[in-house]
C-alpha cells in the first residue's frame, strides 16, 4: 500500500512539473476567446441543448439563425445557455417592436446581440442607423450586427451607391452606429482565388482602423454556386489570412446547409440538409481547434504591417521589401505568402500564410536566436531548434515570435 502510494505521488509530481514545463513539456501561448459564428446556424425545430454542444464541440462561440418569432428565439437562448453558447437573435419582431423586443431578450445570459440585416445598399444606411440606435437606447450592453457587401468593380459599386468600395465602408461607419464592422468574401471558386480579396482585406481592414473598430471576416464552408467544397487547405487559407489582416470576429457561410434555392443548389454544410455531419463538420473543427491553440497570437493583435512575397503579388497590396530586425533570412517559394506583423501583450508576432491551397510553399527562415516559433497547437519552441527550410502546406501558416 506505501508504495502505490508513494508511486500515485511521484506521478502527481511528474505531472505537475510537466505542466510547468520544468521535465521539458513545452510552455504555450495563453489561450483567449475569439467569436467563431455559426452563420445560418442551428434552425428553430432542432434548437436543443445536444445541438448546441455539438456546435461547440466543432469550435463555435456563437450561432446565427433568423427565427420566425420571438419565442424560438427565447427557446434557442435557453437551450443554447445550457452549454455555453450565445446567440445574435433575429426574428420579425425585433423590427416590427423593437422596445419590447430587446427588454425581452436583453437580460438574456446566453444573448449576444441583435441582427438587423445582411448586406444592405448604402441607401438602406440611414433607415439602418436609425434602427441601431433604436435598439442602443434600450440595451447599450449588447451588440447590433450587420455584414456588408465585398468590394467589387464598377457595376457592384453603382449598385452599392458609391463612387469606391472605401466610401461604402466609412459611409457606413458615420451613419450606422455599430461596435464592430463585418464583412463577407468568399475567394475560391472552380475557376481559382479572386482577383480582388486581398485588396478587400487591404481596404476593409485599414478603414476599420480608421474607424477604431475591430472588423470581422467569413469563410465559406458550403459548396454551392461557384463556390466548390471546402477543403482543409481552402479553410486554412481564408483564416489565416484574415487574421493576418487582424481580423478580431471569425465567421463561417455556413453552418447548416440551407434548402436549394434560385438554382445555389447548396451542399454539405457542416450540418447537411439531412441534419446529420459531413465531412466539413470535420474540417471546420480542425481549423477552430487550430485557431483557439493560435489565439494568443491573435486575439487583440495590432497589425503593424502585411506585405506579400511571390513573383506577383496579389492586386492591391504591397511586396516586402524589409525583413523586420531580428530576422536574417524570409525567402519563399511557389506562388508566395501573406507576411504580417503583429503585436500583442508586448511580443511581436511574424505571420506567414502560404496564398496556395493547392501546393506546399518552401519557406526558408532564420533569425536572431531569441527568435521563437509557435507550433499549431500554441507551443513555444527555438526557431534555431530547426533547420532554415521548411514546408508550410497548402493554405497554412508558420508563426514566428519575438
Amino acid at each position: 500500500m506505501k508504495r502505490v502510494q508513494i508511486n500515485t505521488l511521484l506521478l502527481c509530481c511528474a505531472a505537475t512539473l510537466l505542466g510547468a514545463g520544468i521535465l521539458g513539456a513545452q510552455p504555450k501561448l495563453p489561450q483567449k476567446e475569439i467569436p467563431i459564428l455559426a452563420w445560418y446556424g442551428i434552425p428553430a425545430d432542432e434548437a436543443k441543448v445536444e445541438r448546441f454542444q455539438e456546435l461547440k464541440d466543432a469550435g463555435f462561440t456563437l450561432n446565427f439563425r433568423g427565427y420566425s418569432n420571438a419565442d424560438e428565439v427565447v427557446k434557442a437562448l435557453d437551450a443554447a445557455q445550457k452549454v455555453g453558447v450565445k446567440i445574435i437573435a433575429a426574428c420579425p419582431e425585433l423590427r416590427n417592436d423593437t422596445e419590447a423586443t430587446v427588454k425581452r431578450f436583453m437580460k438574456h445570459p446566453a444573448l449576444a446581440g441583435y441582427f438587423l440585416r445582411d448586406e444592405p445598399l448604402s441607401s438602406d444606411f440611414p433607415a439602418l442607423g436609425e434602427w441601431a440606435r433604436k435598439v442602443q437606447a434600450v440595451d447599450d450592453k449588447h451588440f447590433c450586427y450587420l455584414n456588408l457587401f465585398p468590394n467589387g468593380g464598377k457595376e457592384h459599386l453603382d449598385a452599392l451607391g458609391v463612387q469606391s468600395y472605401r466610401e461604402y465602408v466609412s459611409r457606413f461607419d458615420r451613419e450606422v452606429p455599430m461596435q464592430f464592422l463585418s464583412f463577407d468574401h468568399y475567394p475560391i471558386t472552380y475557376d481559382g482565388m479572386k482577383p480582388e480579396w486581398y485588396e478587400n482585406l487591404e481596404e476593409f481592414s485599414d478603414e476599420s482602423k480608421k474607424a477604431g473598430k475591430d472588423f470581422w471576416a467569413f469563410a465559406m464552408a458550403t459548396k454551392h454556386w461557384k463556390y466548390p467544397h471546402p477543403t482543409l487547405a481552402t479553410l486554412r487559407l481564408q483564416m489565416f489570412s484574415d487574421l493576418a489582416y487582424g481580423a478580431q470576429g471569425l465567421q463561417y457561410f455556413t453552418y447548416w446547409t440551407p434548402v436549394n434555392s434560385e438554382g445555389f443548389d447548396y451542399e454539405f454544410g457542416p450540418i447537411g440538409l439531412d441534419g446529420r455531419r459531413t465531412v466539413a463538420y470535420d474540417l471546420v473543427r480542425q481549423v477552430n481547434g487550430e485557431i483557439k491553440a493560435l489565439s494568443g497570437v491573435f486575439a487583440g493583435a495590432k497589425v503593424k504591417w502585411v506585405r506579400h512575397t511571390g513573383k506577383t503579388i496579389p492586386r492591391g497590396t504591397q511586396r516586402l521589401t524589409k525583413l523586420p530586425e531580428p530576422v536574417d533570412v524570409l525567402e519563399t517559394e511557389g506562388l508566395g505568402a501573406v507576411i504580417s506583423l503583429l503585436e500583442n501583450d508586448g511580443r511581436t508576432f511574424l505571420v506567414i500564410v502560404n496564398r496556395d491551397y493547392q501546393q506546399p510553399m518552401r519557406l526558408i527562415f532564420s533569425a536572431d536566436p531569441s527568435v521563437k516559433r509557435i507550433l499549431k497547437d500554441g507551443s513555444i519552441v527555438s526557431a534555431g531548434d530547426y533547420t532554415p527550410a521548411m514546408n508550410v502546406d497548402p493554405g497554412d501558416v508558420a508563426i514566428y515570435m519575438w
